[in-house]
């Protein structure tokens, strides 16, 4: 059984860009996931003070991860105050080290969202920082190695002057899509708030026609999709894919 950290910046991040590939190694897998957002996404409401706003969307990211058996944690970095330092990068580090993943899939270092590309970075670095034992963070011990990285799309696919960020492969989720949906939808207190600061008027509808559109790309239904960093010393087999077998895709 492997463990898989999934890390992103904000409760929905997870669900909307990797919730079906963890499903899948959850569900038909039999894997460990655990699922960390860096922040509590304090910041998406409009109705509701940061304390109350922070409380509901972990309880609604802890119900989403239930849905296919994984844990959830959070960093508890500010929402739009991520910012790669050195005392966040040993959080993160510490985070990898008690986790002890053998896969960490996290968002795209090109996004929208200075948060998402900020735990990016942090991520990244921090992967590269686990296994190097006089880079003190904690309680944890130094990792033997570097985990494999991935970085999931950015959100509609693009960097922030639009431009289409190539993938290296995508993941056919369709047999897990049901649980994608649970997951999402477990984040009610986002209706409101995506329509008002986004200007999408149904969260569900714009997640599932944005897995259709990957799903285009690689001639299949519904997918996901992922790019390696194989940058030196970061490893280079396709652990991830291998773990998922079939379901994962290559451009048409």
């Amino acid at each position: 059984m492997a463990t898989i950290l999934a890390l992103h910046a904000h409760p929905d991040d997870i669900e909307i860009l990797m919730g079906g590939t963890l499903a899948l190694l959850s569900k038909a897998g039999g894997h460990r996931i655990v699922a960390v957002t860096a922040t509590a996404g304090e910041g998406g409401s409009a109705e509701f003070g940061t304390e109350e706003t922070g409380r509901v969307r972990q309880a609604e990211a802890r119900r989403s991860a239930q849905v296919i058996g994984a844990e959830y944690r959070c960093l508890g970095f500010p929402d739009l105050g991520v910012f790669n330092d050195d005392p966040s990068r040993r959080k993160v580090t510490e985070l990898l080290r008690d986790v002890r993943p053998d896969v960490v899939i996290t968002a795209s270092p090109a996004d929208y969202h200075p948060d998402h590309e900020a735990i990016s970075i942090l991520a990244r670095d921090a992967c590269f920082a686990a296994p190097v034992a006089n880079y003190c963070t904690g309680e944890a011990a130094a990792l033997d190695a570097i985990p494999a990285l991935y970085f999931t799309d950015a959100i509609g696919g693009r960097d922030r002057n639009g431009v289409k960020i190539p993938r290296d492969f995508a993941v056919d989720v369709g047999a897990a899509f049901q649980f994608k949906q649970a997951m999402l939808a477990q984040h009610e207190s986002q209706a409101a708030w995506v329509a008002r600061q986004h200007g999408i008027a149904d969260h569900l509808a714009d997640m599932d026609a944005w897995t259709r559109r990957v799903g285009r790309d690689f001639g299949v239904e519904l997918a996901e999709g992922f790019r390696q960093y194989r940058h030196t010393p970061y490893p280079k087999a396709p652990v991830l894919q291998n773990l998922l077998g079939d379901a994962v895709l290559t451009a048409l």
